[in-house]
């Protein structure tokens, strides 16, 4: 897993702010989670962490398998396909394929994206994974890869089963990822409509039909679980995925998802607070040959905070004061508490910047002299 990824996986774990408590409570939806793109910070969270069935958003997984293919030099859109029986067979939407007829990687695609067409996907599952069953394997296996760790697939579509599932957490992850690494298939989630076999069919997305930059992912509905939707969309280059499941029909869904996902966009702000390697703050040290030194963060660190509460955003550098010679570059020695208004607060840890030797022996003696004269410290900021 990337560094980044790493840093998304802990920050999706903190909880919803406080303040937004009425936008969660409100919504219908018994799943829920929104997450700013840039910085992977939780905006609001409902039920996140509970299994529930995924319906046609598990074709997101399953196109996102036939991505890393394609990336890979291991599949061509060109390429072609033969529809199996059973994918002929395959019940609920569909592509409306042929048996037996070859149909070309990129037709599936938006058999699946567009038209979310269960025969579709099942010709894409048996095409790479010889049979649906052991795609389905390969499946679970890259949601750990990426971090899905509630997350279980015994099939390519979607279609229930009570050992298929995953929650709005880690589909939210699956969301990120998949944008973040094919930023060149993306494009399939905004087309509107897809005309295959004569029968042309509109992509049930209902947020690509609002003017508010939207741009996918995915619906999906099964009895059980209700109707849920991967939404995202940008606006002034600010990015945010949306997860809903369980709401009562499509139409609550349309209202819903865009409500939420007008919300996390027009509401909030990114700022980045410093960028990796830059100077956070400075050091006191004893016994080194200098006195002081840098502390920086690996990344970049960026926050989402609420517009309206944009002044109250806080940040605190911490240490044990005071450090100890010798230092290494890389070390871990303090950490930034970032304090998001009416949320949550994040500690980012902070590495020197630079070595500090330790002072030789007479100098040494002399500042350890000096060191015992002090009164005992605390932490310094």
């Amino acid at each position: 897993m990337s560094r980044f990824l790493t840093l998304l996986s802990i920050l999706l774990v903190f909880a919803a702010p406080c303040a937004h408590a009425a936008v969660v409570e409100q919504t219908p939806a018994k799943q829920a989670i929104m997450i700013d793109f840039d910085t992977g910070m939780v905006l609001f969270e409902k039920n996140p962490d509970q299994k529930m069935p995924t319906s046609s958003m598990s074709k997101v997984i399953t196109a996102y398998l036939v991505f890393e293919a394609l990336k890979d030099k291991k599949l061509a859109l060109s390429d072609e396909f033969t529809v199996s029986e059973k994918a002929w067979r395959m019940q609920g939407s569909k592509m409306f394929v042929d048996v037996n007829k070859k149909i070309s990687v990129e037709n599936l695609l938006r058999g699946v994206i567009v038209q979310s067409g269960n025969d579709a996907t099942i010709v894409l599952a048996e095409g790479i994974g010889g049979t649906e069953d052991e795609f389905a394997r390969a499946l679970t296996k890259k949601a750990k890869e990426l971090g899905m760790n509630n997350s279980n697939f015994v099939n390519a579509s979607g279609w229930p089963d009570p050992n298929h599932y995953s929650t709005a957490r880690d589909l939210a992850i699956l969301g990120y990822s998949l944008i973040k690494n094919f930023p060149e298939y993306y494009s399939f989630y905004s087309e509107k409509e897809f005309s295959y076999n004569g029968i042309k069919q509109e992509n049930r997305n209902p947020l690509l039909y609002r003017d508010m930059g939207a741009d996918g992912i995915k619906t999906g509905h099964t009895e059980d679980g209700g109707y849920g939707l991967i939404g995202s969309g940008v606006r002034d280059s600010r990015r945010v995925i949306l997860v809903v499941n369980g709401l009562a029909d499509d139409k609550e869904r349309a209202a819903e998802s865009a409500r939420l996902l007008e919300w996390g966009l027009s509401g909030f702000e990114n700022h980045k607070l410093f960028g990796a390697g830059e100077a956070a703050g400075t050091a006191a040290v004893v016994m080194g040959q200098s006195a002081t030194v840098d502390m920086v963060s690996a990344d970049d660190i960026k926050v989402t905070v609420p517009k309206l509460a944009r002044n109250d955003l806080k940040v605190d550098i911490k240490y044990n004061e005071p450090l100890v010679a010798p230092i290494q570059k890389g070390q871990e020695i303090g950490v930034a508490q970032i304090h998001i208004p009416q949320g949550a607060t994040i500690e980012i840890p902070l590495l020197a910047a630079q070595d500090v030797q330790k002072l030789g022996f007479l100098p040494g003696m002399l500042a350890k002299a000096k060191l015992k004269l002090l009164p005992s410290r605390g932490t310094g900021g």
